[in-house]
């Protein structure tokens, strides 16, 4: 449909690229002690994020050749299809439970987080649909019902799991393409405060989440339960000071901080890097949001353009939550800083999203 104008965004390529190496170092420094106590390998982690990471490169590479509107032809089949997933990882005996989450499908190690899955299908489908019925985002009923209905669907059934960070990415991503397409702030506003009534009604309803709101409010209530994590985050940050202790002279990664390769790598990161080291990663992410909007701005069409800011978002989003449960900022979710923390499904997901970011950039203006 359109012909390739240029090279991909090396720059978006290499930063990308720069933060994987960085974290598959991190997950090594931060995993080393756990592993060798657990698995007797202290390269177990480290060896899997490579298997991942590379996966994900090759997945990215390959995406970044097929054309991104290729997916718009695809985007009800793949909606569908993680829908499917979504309710087949539900049904007992089938979904495998792991950290009190019914959220994978597979055999042992190796499974897929259909959560994963749902969350750039869902970008892909609202880019498609907005693309093609713009117009209609004004109106309350045609516009922002429908597409909104959808999103909470699957919201839905990401909580059944329950799976609470997965979840509010993928709504907050979503809210933020239609915003973009032109819809109303004032259908916003309502919706908002019906979202914030919904919100406490979540946190209500789980005695645990109610706990994670008191521990952040105050950590010390609970030192050694609902407080303990961020408590101990909290010390790997500050000891760090502005240079580090040191790669591999992490601390807390002995035992205090509970897995600490995956949702608060970045406390460890911290800890040896010091505030420099921390610094560093959040100006990578910074240019990596920059890189993302100009492709966006740049697209030459609107599913281009929506597609781009989607992805994008995706990865802002996660990263803001992320650092701000890590630093005290926000409450305790499960949520991975992407391309640094340990995963599976997470990693190899976030690298393919960024190749279809990529294509984009190829036929960016």
């Amino acid at each position: 449909m359109y012909k390739q104008k240029s090279a991909p965004d090396y720059m978006l390529l290499c930063l990308t690229l720069a933060l994987l190496t960085i974290g598959l170092v991190m997950v090594y420094s931060a995993s080393a002690a756990w592993a060798s106590y657990r698995f007797e390998d202290p390269y177990f982690f480290a060896k899997r994020q490579l298997f991942f990471g590379g996966t994900g490169v090759v997945l990215m590479l390959g995406m970044m050749r097929i054309d991104y509107w290729t997916w718009r032809t695809y985007s009800k089949v793949l909606l569908l299809i993680c829908f499917l997933l979504l309710i087949v990882v539900l049904i007992p005996g089938v979904g495998l439970v792991r950290g009190g989450a019914r959220s994978w499908l597979g055999v042992g190690a190796f499974s897929i987080q259909p959560s994963e899955f749902m969350k750039i299908a869902m970008i892909i489908f609202l880019a498609w649909y907005l693309a093609k019925y713009q117009k209609r985002i004004v109106s309350f009923k045609k516009g922002l019902v429908p597409s909104l209905g959808l999103v909470l669907i699957a919201f839905g059934l990401i909580m059944l799991q329950p799976d609470l960070g997965t979840g509010a990415v993928m709504v907050a991503t979503c809210v933020v393409m239609i915003f973009v397409s032109g819809a109303r702030i004032m259908h916003f506003a309502l919706l908002g405060l019906l979202g914030l009534a919904g919100f406490v009604g979540l946190i209500a309803s789980a005695p645990y989440r109610i706990e994670r709101i008191q521990s952040f409010l105050d950590p010390w209530s609970d030192p050694l339960g609902s407080g303990f994590q961020i408590i101990q985050s909290l010390f790997a940050i500050g000891p760090g000071g502005l240079f580090g202790m040191g790669l591999g002279e992490s601390r807390q990664k002995y035992f205090y901080l509970p897995e600490p390769q995956t949702d608060f790598i970045f406390s460890i990161l911290a800890e040896e890097m010091g505030f420099l080291g921390g610094l560093a990663v959040l100006l990578c992410f910074l240019l990596l949001f920059w890189r993302g909007i100009r492709i966006a701005l740049g697209a030459p069409d609107l599913f281009g353009s929506f597609l781009a800011i989607g992805i994008t978002t995706m990865i802002v989003i996660q990263v803001m939550i992320n650092i701000g449960v890590v630093t005290g900022l926000i409450p305790v979710t499960g949520i991975t800083l992407p391309l640094l923390s340990y995963g599976g499904s997470s990693l190899t997901l976030m690298l393919l999203s960024i190749g279809i970011l990529l294509n984009i950039s190829q036929h960016a203006r």
